[in-house]
């Protein structure tokens, strides 16, 4: 979809402040050793010891020495239901995450490799988590498609309840977003699509856990004056506390965590 394409570019930008953060320049004295070279985890699932899997429960995510503390319960009052899962880019949705380590985490028979919905109505392979389930469906794009490896970008669209850093989920309101920010952030005009966060203004979600960074995409109320929308449609920048932002109520409808 050609959003999902403005989208991906969107994340990808709004990496370099994050980066620049994390990774400052350090004279060669100083820099950090080389690592060792690894071999790709192996995709062969079916090689994996029983005492290796662990299958998520419905509901049960209490940590053990086997499984990461990547995903837990978000708060009480998050309005997503006691099943919802959060994502804090650590664990099984690292950067150095793979699908072998998704399965392991949540069991062989939950998640699959296959295509999903690309750019410009493409297919592209990825891995797909609770592919049956479309409140527990995740899609996992990786750096590496031959061995499904390193981590690219983890998308929450459709009917997903999973929650994203900070704990947004499908649903949150723009102020809501805004208010986790910690300062008003900048978007792209509101299309037909919808509008996306395009600058973060060095806010609260330019600082994630894990090295992460977030992009999502908002939608009008369907009940907001079409006039209001036909406006911002053509504006060439938007603050998310500009009044005329917040008369169309949006919500965010698709969130992409990406490394």
């Amino acid at each position: 979809m050609r959003r999902r394409l403005i989208l991906w570019a969107l994340v990808a930008s709004l990496a370099v402040p994050a980066a620049a953060q994390q990774w400052p320049d350090l004279p060669p004295e100083q820099s950090k050793p080389k690592a060792k070279a690894k071999q790709p985890p192996r995709d062969d699932v079916e090689e994996l010891t029983p005492s290796q899997i662990r299958r998520a429960q419905e509901g049960d995510t209490r940590p053990t020495k086997d499984m990461p503390q990547a995903v837990k319960r978000p708060p009480k009052g998050g309005g997503g239901g006691g099943s919802a899962r959060t994502i804090d880019c650590r664990g099984a949705f690292a950067r150095d995450s793979s699908h072998i380590r998704l399965a392991q985490v949540f069991g062989p028979d939950n998640v699959v490799f296959t295509d999903v919905d690309g750019p410009e109505n493409s297919k592209i392979p990825a891995s797909v988590l609770f592919p049956r389930d479309p409140a527990r469906r995740l899609e996992l794009l990786w750096n590496n498609p031959t061995s499904r490896s390193g981590t690219q970008v983890i998308v929450i669209n459709g009917k997903s309840n999973w929650a994203a850093p900070r704990g947004i989920k499908l649903g949150t309101q723009l102020a809501a977003v805004e208010k986790l920010n910690g300062k008003p952030f900048k978007l792209t005009p509101f299309g037909a699509d919808g509008s996306s966060a395009a600058d973060w203004q060095e806010g609260q979600m330019l600082k994630l856990q894990g090295g992460c960074k977030i992009g999502m995409r908002f939608v009008a109320d369907p009940r907001a004056p079409q006039e209001a929308r036909a406006e911002l449609a053509s504006a060439k920048e938007l603050l998310s506390s500009d009044a005329s932002v917040r008369a169309l109520r949006p919500t965010v409808a698709e969130i992409l965590i990406g490394y």
